[in-house]
């Protein structure tokens, strides 16, 4: 029978992972997924591509750490490793999706800002602070760290700025992805302990990165574009042969789904770099019945913690269908996703938090015309939940 993997029986640390594959009992992909589905609403293709991207590494991992695999016919055969980039609209899950599945494994894991990275010599950090973070991030266990995974958040403000050459010389775009080969592909990287400049007489730590898992994320505006330029060349013809007829609008939804390394090129990232992130994937724009559904459902959702602040009170929160399809539209025309949620409640339900503890009212109630109030900016006194007596 398969196991099944919940927030209760996930890996509690690393080591307790590699025992796992090391034992062959490592989630499979279908696991993954299926733990995915009790945290992440929607984003199906993503997480599918995620599970397979992370069993197949943690296979090699276990490969070149244990020699599984090395007494059968492929025991001349080495795995390379496989990088993962993931596009996606911001507030769309992809550092969620990120977190939760390295909380799955048990494994460390570090979120980058790559809008902080400059070439080294310049004034911002050396890409080498991103090992630093993941250190960190396990306590400077070495072993730890040298299986965990890191995300390179904003990985597409890398980008060169453009095609032309300039006497200024691109420190923070294409100089920092060049920067970045050699520790994604896999090398012996000297890491200042605290970050910062490295430094002459300051002892470094020595971080093989080969079994790191190095996941590039980024919204790359504007690469919708570039795929459907590419696809739809075709359309711009001129003179007798020039199309007339209508061009029907473009799924933008889909076109991530087409993307290719020439797309990825054309954006402004290196060919050396796209070569090293073989795995392409995207997460979905959210919408409103999306939104509703990732207030409500996830085991952590939005709605179950401010019920929990209430519980703490001796309340009962409740929200109605409409407010939620309010909550929800506001979302949407913010077009912050679901990240914009929090922000969207935190007003909503100023106000109560103010007054529950204080009240004798057990139940509470938040309709339509409650959430209307309060993100119309109306004052305190407007009361912005209905109450009722238990």
């Amino acid at each position: 029978m398969a196991k099944t993997y919940t927030h209760n029986n996930v890996a509690p640390n690393t080591e307790s992972t590699l025992k796992r594959i090391a034992c062959g009992d490592f989630p499979t992909p279908k696991q993954i997924v299926s733990y995915l589905d009790s945290c992440v609403i929607g984003q199906n293709e993503a997480k599918k591509r995620l599970a397979v991207a992370v069993y197949n590494h943690y296979k090699r991992v276990a490969s070149k750490l244990f020699g599984i695999g090395d007494d059968g016919p492929f025991a001349d055969v080495e795995i390379d490793k496989s990088n993962v980039i993931m596009l996606g609209n911001t507030g769309t899950g992809k550092t969620f999706l990120i977190q939760n599945i390295a909380k799955m494994l048990g494994v460390p894991c570090h979120i980058h800002d790559c809008t902080k990275l400059t070439e080294a010599g310049y004034v911002g950090e050396d890409v080498e602070n991103i090992l630093t973070g993941l250190l960190r991030e396990c306590d400077y266990d070495i072993d730890r760290a040298q299986v965990g995974i890191v995300c390179l958040d904003e990985i597409d403000k890398l980008a060169r700025k453009g095609e032309s050459m300039s006497v200024v010389r691109d420190v923070s775009g294409e100089g920092v992805q060049q920067s970045l080969l050699k520790i994604v592909e896999g090398d012996i990287v000297g890491v200042m302990p605290q970050g910062g400049r490295k430094h002459p007489e300051q002892p470094l730590i020595q971080v093989d990165t080969t079994n790191i898992l190095f996941i590039g994320m980024g919204a790359f505006c504007g690469l919708e574009k570039i795929v459907e330029k590419r696809l739809h060349k075709d359309s711009a013809t001129i003179g007798f042969n020039q199309k007339t007829a209508a061009v029907k609008e473009p799924n933008t939804e889909n076109l991530l789904d087409k993307v290719t390394a020439a797309d990825l090129s054309s954006f402004g990232m290196i060919p050396e770099l796209i070569g090293r992130f073989p795995v392409v994937t995207h997460t979905n724009p959210l919408g409103k019945d999306d939104l509703k559904r990732i207030i409500q459902f996830p085991r952590n959702a939005i709605l179950k913690q401010y019920q929990k602040l209430a519980y703490l009170d001796g309340k009962t929160l409740t929200f109605n269908d409409e407010a939620l399809d309010m909550i929800a539209d506001v979302a949407l025309s913010n077009g912050t996703g679901a990240r914009g949620l929090r922000g969207i409640l935190e007003t909503v339900l100023t106000d109560f938090m103010f007054d529950a503890a204080d009240s004798k009212e057990r139940r509470l109630l938040v309709n339509k015309y409650c959430v209307e109030r309060a993100l119309q900016g109306l004052s305190s006194s407007a009361a912005p939940v209905s109450r009722k007596r238990a």
